[in-house]
């Protein structure tokens, strides 16, 4: 009889504790200030996972720097699709971390904009959502500037191997705290935070803003909510993270193509995800790794977390590389 052998479904997870990669991505920042002789960062808060943990790591570099927390600057800057829950979720984490949040709403100036470039507002595509993260990344480059400091990006590495972001938008800044650590792996360090946060009464606001966000679907909020209610849900476009997460480590660290790893990926989700479902998203997943490389390839430097990492010395593809329906070979650059 052949020996099935067992497959973890999450094996970021397996690799290292939550804690750990909190220190690690904590440790990095901070050496990367020391380095530069920055003692300001500026970070766009919207009230989800990312942006919570980048903030969260910020506050722990600058307890190891000794630096006053007054040099984390925090901006939430509404827009057309941000809801209540996330913009009050955003201020509730900034009083319990006891930082000042700034608020500068994004949707006049998107409005003059789309005057500007002759789009209708009314037509709610891809330019009505991308204006929209680019106008935030240009604040918070500018208010970067206003104080030396430097803007810390948000997104994750899930993000960043699927293309998940708006070129020269949510896809730029000065330093990528997350660029190392997938989206179901933020989950569990955000969790742990909140878990193991004491404090007194402001820190456990803190906590149950960071459990709240938890709850909250993930979305970059770009379209008009519905009833006060999130509009997109990005799982729903792009399919489950966990799923996703599990692909980028069969890709990256165990240097598997297609076939392996919708093999791996079968017996690892048994009972949880349908063959279908899996070869739809793995379609989806190896499509957008090929086809979003050029995202990637000029993307800022961020934390190496893991055994691989989509930097320059680690896994990487030429961006005009045509998609045949697999992925490439993990390779390092030369």
């Amino acid at each position: 009889m052949k020996k099935v052998i067992a497959v973890s479904a999450h094996p970021f997870r397996d690799w290292c504790p939550p804690g750990r990669v909190f220190g690690i991505q904590a440790g990095a920042l901070a050496t990367r200030l020391k380095r530069i002789g920055v003692k300001s960062v500026t970070i766009g808060l919207s009230g989800g996972l990312d942006s919570t943990l980048c903030l969260l790591v910020a506050v722990e570099a600058f307890r190891r720097l000794r630096l006053p927390k007054g040099g984390i600057r925090v901006y939430t800057m509404p827009g057309f699709g941000t809801t209540r829950r996330t913009k009050g979720n955003a201020g509730l984490l900034c009083e319990g971390l006891g930082l000042k949040l700034e608020t500068i709403d994004i949707t006049k100036s998107c409005l003059q904009h789309f005057k500007d470039i002759g789009h209708d507002p009314g037509k709610h595509d891809v330019t009505f959502e991308n204006a929209q993260a680019r106008m935030r990344t240009l604040i918070l480059m500018d208010k970067a500037n206003q104080t030396g400091g430097i803007v810390l990006g948000t997104g994750d590495m899930s993000e960043i191997a699927l293309g998940w972001c708006t070129y020269n938008g949510d896809h730029m800044s000065m330093f990528g705290v997350n660029a190392g650590v997938p989206k179901t792996t933020v989950r569990d360090v955000c969790r742990w935070w909140a878990e193991s946060a004491n404090g007194g009464a402001r820190m456990r606001k803190a906590a149950a803003a960071v459990l709240d966000i938890l709850d909250t679907p993930v979305s970059p909020e770009l379209l008009p909510a519905k009833k006060g209610k999130i509009a997109q849900k990005t799982e729903e476009r792009i399919g489950p993270y966990e799923l996703h997460d599990f692909f980028i480590w069969r890709a990256l660290v165990c240097g598997e193509r297609r076939r392996a790893m919708r093999a791996a990926a079968k017996r690892a989700f048994r009972g949880v995800y349908g063959e279908d479902e899996i070869d739809r998203w793995l379609e989806v997943f190896c499509r957008r790794l090929v086809t979003q490389a050029f995202k990637r390839n000029c993307a800022p430097d961020g934390i190496k977390v893991f055994p691989a990492y989509f930097g320059p010395e680690d896994w990487h593809i030429p961006s005009d590389m045509a998609y045949a329906g697999d992925i490439p070979c993990s390779r390092k650059r030369s």
